[in-house]
């Protein structure tokens, strides 16, 4: 009787080990980081070595090898080609045993590392891919997006500038997935607020010269010429701009995605006025101001943080404070993403907040214009903030989501 009971017991104990959750059982104190971005080219300063340096200050920040855990960070090149950033990836998951990669700037590369995310069950936790699609149409249970999307961006700046009386726009837009995603969400916006699309023109990702593409612009007479583009691309089309005398002849240019390393490379007198959305700002506030310059100390070229590098440090700690949440890495990327949509995702960059269903992190956003010369203070004081878009009118609603994770 003794030995039916015990083996009842066994039995029992057993089938609840197999109903609990594959991660209850895990206790691997182990986890591996691919930070991968543009190292050398043209959004090589938002993104770049200096993304590195957030997310070290993450795995830091986090305290778990002081708890002795093993947290390893690789990074990589993805050379803005889909092709080159999946060949990566691939590597580092079959081979090297990545379980998350994060920053992803260029979105045609962040959809392709977010289908081999799913595919191969690890977790992208995206901070520089801009397009709404990743949590829209594309989203899947392996991706998360931190800090920004081209919805955010047309819903700022679009939206305040064509309620400021810019109703005419003609865009020019950087011809991947990236530049058609802000152009469509910006006309959308533009469309909605009673102002006119009266055109675009593509042109091929880091283009040196944008004088065709400016005459076009300014041939359309247009309010707003809509710079649906970034980085190196972003500061070549407003220098030049400038040279052609396009916001002298009463157009005004609309930086759809600006970050402050582009203000730093224009200068001031170039960059005074233009309106621009961000969620990150290193002088927001007492918490910002002070990780920033830990940031800076270790930053190549003593840059401060972009808004995709403060996401990539927020990505990173948000992920491990998951896994130590769960009692180790279970390595099923699916499950952990399901956690960290769970748990608040909390940190000083952002303060606390929600991950959607969708993948989305609900973070405000801001409105910022460029200070004149006189205006600012010193080094890298170039922002003043014009108004703030709370967390649910940054993000698309989720009545309107295209994502199948989306229950209707």
């Amino acid at each position: 009787m003794r030995a039916v009971f015990t083996h009842a017991i066994s039995a029992a104990l057993m089938s609840a080990a197999l109903a609990a959750p594959a991660w209850a059982q895990s206790g691997d104190k182990t986890a591996k980081i691919g930070v991968l971005n543009d190292m050398s080219s043209l959004y090589a300063d938002i993104g770049g070595p200096n993304s590195v340096v957030a997310a070290k200050l993450a795995i830091a920040d986090s305290g778990l090898e002081k708890k002795g855990w093993k947290i390893e960070l690789v990074s990589g090149d993805h050379q803005n080609k889909p092709d080159i950033g999946v060949n990566v990836a691939r590597q580092w998951v079959d081979v090297d045993k990545v379980d998350m990669i994060t920053d992803t700037p260029n979105s045609g590369v962040a959809l392709a590392i977010s289908n081999l995310a799913k595919e191969k069950n690890i977790i992208l936790m995206n901070s520089g891919g801009a397009s709404a699609d990743l949590t829209g149409k594309a989203c899947n249970p392996n991706t998360i997006s931190i800090t920004y999307d081209t919805y955010m961006l047309a819903h700022g700046t679009g939206q305040a500038l064509t309620k400021a009386g810019g109703k005419t726009w003609f865009f020019l837009t950087s011809d991947y997935a990236f530049g058609h995603a802000l152009e469509r969400d910006t006309s959308a916006v533009v469309t909605a607020s009673g102002g006119k699309v009266l055109g675009s023109v593509k042109h091929p990702l880091n283009t040196p010269d944008f004088s065709s593409f400016l005459l076009q612009a300014q041939a359309s007479k247009a309010n707003v010429i809509g710079l649906a583009n970034a980085g190196g691309d972003t500061t070549n089309a407003i220098k030049q701009a400038a040279e052609f005398g396009i916001v002298q002849g009463g157009q005004k240019l609309a930086a759809l995605l600006l970050f402050i390393n582009d203000v730093h490379s224009l200068g001031l007198k170039t960059a005074q006025g233009l309106t621009f959305t961000e969620s990150f700002y290193w002088d927001l506030n007492d918490d910002t101001r002070a990780w920033s310059k830990r940031f800076q100390e270790q930053a190549k070229n003593n840059a401060k943080p972009s808004m995709t590098q403060a996401g990539v440090y927020a990505a990173v700690l948000h992920y491990l404070k998951t896994l130590e949440a769960m009692g180790g890495n279970p390595h099923d990327g699916k499950a952990v993403v399901a956690k960290m949509k769970e748990m608040p995702a909390d940190d000083t960059l952002f303060g606390k907040s929600v991950i959607r269903a969708d993948g989305r992190r609900m973070v405000p956003a801001y409105l910022f214009e460029v200070k004149t010369p006189a205006e600012s203070k010193g080094p890298w004081d170039y922002y003043k903030k014009i108004s703030m878009i709370s967390a649910e009118d940054a993000a698309r609603p989720l009545s309107e989501s295209e994502c199948p994770l989306v229950k209707k």
